[in-house]
């Protein structure tokens, strides 16, 4: 349990609330409810083990703080998560009441180990080790099958190492939802791509060749396709887009779409992931307390890339 002041707001609420779940407990010594909700409270912080961090503001010395947040009672408490406030409650509930609360929005012991696994594995891959960083990925996933954010990473990884048939294992699934998650229907085009690659003739077919084929008939659109997939099992993406909209432009509608389908796909292979949240990030609390931040930071070029490709597959169905 820390006190929080205005001057450390911003690193032990606002910044730790972007790696674990922020508990803050307003309160004022003159309060009796708020004598006999504390002690619950650290005595959950502890029961929980780690799994959120309680912080203590009093609202008398505080009172800036407590006007951002619009705490009009005490004791009220607010938790934090990713630099914003996600669900609070007033007055002092009994524990069994406090544990329900806090159930709804912490991750369980098996979704903490499986989000170190997750972790591991990342580094592990950052290093090279493949092999290893698939081991850890497929412990994470052991221990929380519903994690779709593992399974995806854990399916993309093992499809880059041509791990085929055990990525279409772990792929299926996913694949019976409905409706189908997109990314995952973007492995599963991904992998078709690739097998296409290795069982069809034209796998082995040179761009030459493709681009011969295609100059007896710009609207051949079954090699040109076929191209799109053999550029895309070399992970020459951009290239396989720029075929594909070759197809769009002459023909949006051919075979159910499937241009389009790919572009999509594609692009959905390509997006990089979505960054947490960081301290740098200006906004606000749903309490109107300022985060101060920088600009945001310039676009990467992959995402660049992504939003120029979906500008230009726009433009063509418009």
């Amino acid at each position: 349990m820390i006190d929080i002041t205005e001057q450390n707001f911003q690193t032990e609420v606002i910044e730790a609330s972007l790696t674990i779940p922020v508990l803050i407990d307003f309160w004022a010594p003159w309060c009796g409810p708020c004598k006999a909700i504390g002690p619950v409270l650290e005595k959950l912080e502890q029961d929980y083990a780690g799994a959120f961090k309680l912080v203590k503001i009093n609202s008398d010395d505080e009172q800036h703080l407590a006007a951002a947040f619009g705490i009009r009672s005490i004791p009220t408490c607010i938790l934090m998560m990713d630099g914003k406030p996600v669900d609070g409650f007033m007055g002092a509930l009994p524990e069994g009441k406090l544990r329900e609360f806090l159930d709804k929005h912490l991750p369980s012991p098996e979704e903490l180990a499986a989000a170190a696994e997750a972790d591991e594995a990342q580094d592990l891959l950052a290093e090279g080790d493949t092999d290893a960083a698939l081991d850890k990925l497929a412990e994470a996933l052991a221990a929380n099958p519903g994690n779709d954010d593992t399974r995806f990473d854990y399916i993309k990884l093992l499809i880059g190492a041509q791990r085929f048939e055990e990525a279409e294992s772990a792929l299926a699934p996913k694949l019976t939802d409905i409706p189908v998650v997109l990314r995952f229907a973007a492995l599963a085009q991904w992998l078709d791509a690739l097998k296409f690659a290795a069982t069809d003739p034209r796998g082995a077919w040179s761009a030459e060749q493709f681009d011969a084929k295609i100059a007896e008939n710009k609207r051949d659109f079954d090699t040109r396709y076929a191209k799109s997939l053999v550029l895309m099992a070399f992970g020459e993406w951009t290239a396989a887009m720029d075929e594909l909209l070759e197809i769009v432009l002459r023909d949006k509608k051919w075979s159910d779409e499937a241009a389009r389908k790919t572009i999509v796909a594609i692009l959905e292979l390509l997006t990089p992931p979505k960054p947490k949240a960081g301290a740098d990030a200006g906004t606000k609390t749903a309490g109107g307390i300022e985060i101060a931040g920088k600009a945001s930071p310039k676009e990467d070029p992959q995402a660049e890339l992504v939003s120029r490709y979906r500008r230009k597959l726009s433009m063509m169905l418009n």
